[in-house]
């Protein structure tokens, strides 16, 4: 019997995890007691890692299409075929013709992390997409334009505050979402037992708001309307308070002006909550000892998604809770994050290339993935006619889910790198597997870039594989891309792209001793962060490294244009005459939110049989008055249409959600043809995302709009 202490990669909380092995058996998972971070915490989804780990369905060797049929080859014959036919479209059709897709897993695998970035450049596509635009895109946008930098994100100080207002944001369900922060509930429960307060803005009464203090139930993608009418408010009764942030404000007059007419009287209908209560969470934002107000994925999925993210750190801003204890703050990682160092970069901007069908802008290097299947289908120069996707699942993902399935089809040659035969990596020709979480190492880059806590934590592997690295396997496909063939000198790759990371930090890549690979990486990103901190420092402490409290940062952190916090950038503020618009627009009668799920983070978990039980269901949740009104009967069956598509899904009728609102949860729909994945075909569900409209979209970023989407339902017919 022997026991690995691990960093969970399945989530952001990045809990510590004790696992314990009989020879290669995973026998027990429990949470790591004397983890500095988590101390103890564990979810259903890390004490399911060790059927990830055992899952027969898991991949574990390369996977060659044959005349329609999957047959097993060798690494060689992959990476052979790969060459055979990915250089010819590069070579005939040019760069933009080979498209690249990178699913949320990929930020939670190290290697991909940190490797992922050379392959990428190397392939030198404009068309690179990832699950950041039916997610997070419009919190980039506007911390870029706010404070220079995409992902200078402030984080609530949760373990300090006295007021937290959440919006669209369930972290007793998800463990927290831009927000690294295990166990959310004994986080929130400690505001409140140190007198402070919390609220919840959501259409659904979750479990997260079910804890709260107070519940708002509002109508959705309305989020933007409510923060705007706060700051209404603030400005109307002169309680803007800047403190500290003043002398690195600019732009609070003109937000003053924008504000004018979003008064708590003229949002309320369509927000669904009433002017006095407006009025009264305004003043309990502004008389708060610290507060800070907190938005998640329900707030960037929506028509506004960019503005409601602005309007949220407009709020931390104007009254005086940006970069305070207590309030939203910017955590310092120790590895890996931009913004520790004082060394100007070129302030953020968008639209440096756009889309070739929909002239849709890119953001962070990436394009909407709701054009992706436009992309494949439409011919001319630059059509997409290879496909690389990365520990991605766009079939389920995706709007209009089934449109990118048809297009995928059309595609000349794809790769997907996955550990399962799944809806999306059916249609490739070749797959290429990659190791268990508990066969590499791993470190949170990322994720320590939103912690709510700062920490770091080294996790070695805890099993040996007889598996390629993935970061082996990126850089062999690098070694294609860049017209080296299939059997490139990895080395050499790994020295160049360390050699560039040592450069970068001001290093001499020989301070690194004898590693390769992440370990190398990892050190080198270590040495040059801000804490004194080595690899050897981290496998010294297995339960991780406590390195204090969020503090502030400001004006270090800035990099903005003029070295200020930018409260009204005109590429966000333009967009607010439509959202004045709203106020005069009538409601949608039924319109489709998703939900999280505790048992669930990605489509992929619903292979794992721990994961599939109990309440991790996939139903319609709908108010008694809406089901009465149509017809609906509990445990009976609904057909549910957008534009996009239809589906139909089992009926749980419950007071938990507000009249005219509906909601089905995501990544379902695992009843396609040629998966190998057992246990998610035995619990198939529906699609959400084939009713999400490709066409409906943010604006300003892109981002495809999930929750509130216009919808008819009715009963199921026989």
């Amino acid at each position: 019997m022997t026991t690995a202490h691990v960093t969970c990669p399945l989530c952001e909380a990045t809990c510590g995890l004790e696992v314990t092995f009989d020879g290669d058996t995973v026998t027990e998972v429990r949470g790591d007691a004397e983890d500095v971070f988590s101390h103890g915490f564990i979810c259903p989804k890390g004490a399911s890692l060790g059927a990830l780990h055992h899952d027969p369905d898991r991949l574990r060797t390369p996977l060659i299409k044959r005349n329609g049929e999957f047959v097993e080859a060798s690494w060689d014959e992959a990476f052979a075929e790969i060459d055979a036919r990915l250089r010819p479209v590069l070579e005939k059709h040019g760069r933009d013709a080979v498209a690249v897709y990178a699913g949320n897993p990929s930020v939670h695998n190290l290697a991909v992390f940190l490797y992922g970035r050379a392959l990428y450049k190397a392939i030198g596509t404009k068309n690179f997409y990832t699950a950041g635009t039916v997610d997070q895109i419009p919190k980039h946008f506007s911390c870029g334009y706010m404070f220079g930098d995409p992902v200078s994100i402030p984080v609530p100080d949760l373990d300090r505050t006295r007021f937290l207002l959440m919006l669209g944001a369930n972290p007793l369900v998800s463990n927290g979402s831009l927000m690294t922060a295990p166990d959310v509930r004994g986080r929130l429960r400690g505001i409140r037992e140190r007198g402070g307060r919390v609220v919840v803005v959501d259409p659904r009464r979750t479990r997260t708001a079910e804890l709260a203090d107070e519940h708002y139930p509002i109508r959705p993608g309305a989020d933007a309307l409510l923060l705007f009418a706060l700051v209404h408010v603030l400005c109307a009764q002169r309680r803007v308070a800047l403190g500290r942030l003043a002398e690195h404000v600019v732009g609070v007059d003109e937000v003053r002006e924008l504000a004018k007419p979003f008064t708590p009287e003229a949002v309320a209908p369509r927000t669904g909550i009433p002017a006095y209560d407006i009025r009264r969470l305004a003043g309990e934002l502004a008389d708060a000892e610290s507060a800070a107000v907190y938005g998640r994925i329900g707030t960037t999925t929506q028509s506004f998604g960019t503005l409601t993210s602005w309007l949220v750190d407009v709020l931390n801003v104007l009254t005086g809770n940006l970069d305070r204890e207590g309030g939203a703050m910017f955590p310092l990682a120790a590895a890996g994050q931009a913004n520790s160092t004082r060394n100007r970069r070129k302030p953020f901007s968008t639209g440096r290339w756009r889309s070739r069908v929909r002239d849709l802008p890119e953001v962070i290097g990436e394009i909407p993935v709701a054009t992706l299947a436009d992309e494949i289908n439409t011919p001319g120069e630059g059509q997409v006619r290879a496909l690389l996707t990365v520990c991605g699942n766009p079939c389920l993902s995706a709007p209009n889910a089934g449109r990118l399935a048809e297009a995928l089809r059309q595609l000349d040659f794809m790769v997907s790198l996955d550990i399962y035969l799944n809806e999306t990596s059916r249609h490739a020709d070749v797959i290429l597997p990659g190791p268990s979480p508990l066969e590499r190492p791993h470190y949170p880059v990322g994720l320590y870039q939103f912690t709510v806590h700062n920490v770091a934590n080294w996790t070695p592997p805890a099993r040996p594989t007889d598996l390629p690295q993935d970061w082996q396997t990126l850089l062999r496909l690098t070694g294609i891309v860049t017209g080296q063939g299939p059997n490139a000198d990895i080395a050499a790759l790994d020295a160049f792209v360390a050699g560039e990371v040592a450069k970068g930090a001001g290093l001499d890549v020989s301070v690194a001793g004898e590693r390769t690979g992440p370990e190398r990486l990892v050190d080198l990103l270590l040495r040059a962060g801000p804490y004194d901190l080595t690899l050897a420092d981290l496998e010294a402490s297995p339960h991780g490294v406590d390195l204090g409290p969020l503090r502030p940062r400001m004006p270090d952190i800035l990099n903005t244009a003029r070295g200020k916090i930018e409260l009204a950038p005109e590429a966000i503020t333009g967009d607010v005459p439509r959202l004045a618009a709203e106020l005069d627009t009538d409601v949608s009668p039924l319109v489709l939110i998703g939900r999280r799920q505790l048992s669930s983070n990605n489509s992929w978990m619903h292979n794992l049989e721990p994961l599939v039980r109990g309440t991790n269901r996939c139903t319609l949740h709908v108010h008694p008055e809406d089901a009465n009104r149509i017809g609906l009967a509990h445990g009976g069956m609904a057909t549910v249409r957008s534009r996009a598509g239809k589906i139909e899904v089992p009926v749980e009728i419950t007071s938990q959600i507000r009249p005219g609102v509906i909601s089905i949860p995501h990544g379902w729909g695992h009843h396609a043809e040629g998966t190998r994945t057992a246990v998610a075909t035995a619990h198939a569900g529906a699609n959400s995302n084939v009713l999400a409209d490709e066409y409906l979209l943010d604006e300003l970023s892109g981002t495809a709009v999930l929750n509130g989407i216009p919808i008819d339902v009715e009963p199921a017919s026989g």
